[in-house]
């Protein structure tokens, strides 16, 4: 793709280079005897780590689960930071979600009124407790019912004409493009940097819950037209995606060069009994889950095997087993929170690559501890001088970033 537009560039290195100077000159008049000796690691070191937040694809909870865990980060970083009207997205600076995880992430990280976040946390939870079921699967009712009640409808409702560019971090949500024959990822960056990327966002849910069949989605300026199935069949843990993302898209994340500088937290939303096991041959549909499944957790044992001895304070994986608690004999009807309660109490799974996988704390402790990390971080940058991340807010050229890494499939009018 062709390169990002140089004034935009030359707009963000202004930035940079008159938040450099003030640090050199103000080290120079009132800190340092022999400003010669200040060392360029330590600009980097006033800096600090890019957060994000991955949510995986629908499960055994349809996404309640991952609610569950959001709700209770978000109350624990209310109570740490002071402030009872903190939103979940004012504590991450990159969110990427597949399938409901994507609901879940355009819910928590668009604008509303105010440029306040559209949803809270426990307001996403109502959000996927009454929805959750027919957005992650399609309806075999009548077709008057089905039309009526139409996940497109419920995210019509929702999102209105708010697209990509009213979100208020960067946002990554994949999908599967079966016109192209790859995955696409619809991203923040890419919108403000190119109409045609630019999605309405309830499109945007449309397309990475679809499983019934492609969603035709059109960009809002109609150029770009992908013909879409769910999130969860391209990458239903986008975790992977999300670090390359910010690893690779020094425009908005100038100073993040590894691991290090990252704080990841991934969700779940819990591995279903058909990835599980059972009687006789996994029928179809089941043998979707154990790939998709397999793929997630390949995915965790990767991303943990990178952070090395940093995975303990730097990256977090909240993932349950609907199998272990014994409740094999429940279906359709059974309580969705009162099992998300469960599993959140479940001991956390930690993978070690072609080791398997050995147990820790509970999940709930886990997340209590990434609330206190990403709280710590979050102080820590009141006293920088230097952004961690640079968000473009503009759009200035009529091509698509180099640099973001996200769109994995070709973009083009057809």
């Amino acid at each position: 793709m062709a390169a990002v537009s140089l004034n935009n560039s030359n707009s963000h290195m202004d930035k940079l280079t008159s938040n450099i100077f003030s640090i050199l000159e103000n080290n120079f008049l009132f800190s340092y005897d022999n400003p010669s000796s200040l060392p360029l690691q330590q600009i980097k070191s006033t800096t600090g780590k890019v957060r994000i937040l991955s949510i995986d694809g629908g499960g055994a909870t349809d996404g309640i689960l991952a609610a569950k865990s959001i709700l209770h980060l978000e109350s624990s970083l209310r109570r740490k930071s002071g402030n009872p009207d903190a939103h979940i997205a004012d504590f991450f600076d990159v969110v990427a979600g597949s399938g409901i995880g994507g609901v879940l992430a355009a819910l928590l990280f668009t604008r509303g009124k105010n440029d306040r976040p559209l949803f809270t946390a426990d307001e996403a939870l109502k959000f996927v407790t009454e929805n959750g079921g027919r957005l992650c699967r399609s309806s075999k009712q009548g077709v008057l019912r089905r039309i009526l009640r139409s996940p497109v409808k419920v995210f019509d409702r929702t999102f209105g004409d708010l697209t990509l560019k009213d979100t208020l971090k960067a946002v990554l949500i994949p999908c599967y493009d079966v016109t192209m024959g790859a995955p696409f990822v619809f991203s923040r960056a890419d919108a403000v940097e190119m109409d045609g990327c630019d999605f309405k966002l309830s499109d945007v849910c449309a397309a990475t819950t679809a499983s019934r069949g492609p969603a035709k989605t059109l960009s809002v300026d109609r150029r770009t037209k992908i013909s879409a199935f769910g999130g969860e069949v391209a990458m239903n843990n986008p975790t992977a995606t999300a670090i390359t993302h910010v690893l690779y898209n020094k425009q908005e994340f100038p100073f993040c060069n590894g691991v290090n500088d990252l704080l990841v937290v991934s969700l779940g939303n819990g591995e279903p009994l058909a990835a599980i096991g059972g009687n006789g041959a996994p029928s179809r549909a089941a043998l979707v889950k154990i790939a998709g499944e397999a793929v997630s957790d390949t995915v965790d044992q990767a991303v943990s095997m990178a952070f090395g001895q940093k995975r303990k304070s730097s990256y977090v994986r909240i993932q349950a087993n609907k199998g272990l608690l014994g409740v094999e004999q429940l279906n359709k009807g059974v309580n969705m929170l009162v099992l998300a309660d469960e599993m959140l109490k479940q001991q956390n799974v930690e993978s070690i690559l072609f080791q398997g996988k050995t147990c820790s704390s509970t999940n709930l402790e886990k997340l209590e501890f990434s609330a206190g990390e990403i709280f710590k971080e979050n102080e820590r940058r009141k006293a920088d001088v230097l952004p961690v991340v640079l968000l473009n807010q503009t759009t200035t050229s009529s091509s698509a970033r180099s640099s973001s890494a996200t769109t994995l499939s070709a973009i083009s009018s057809r």
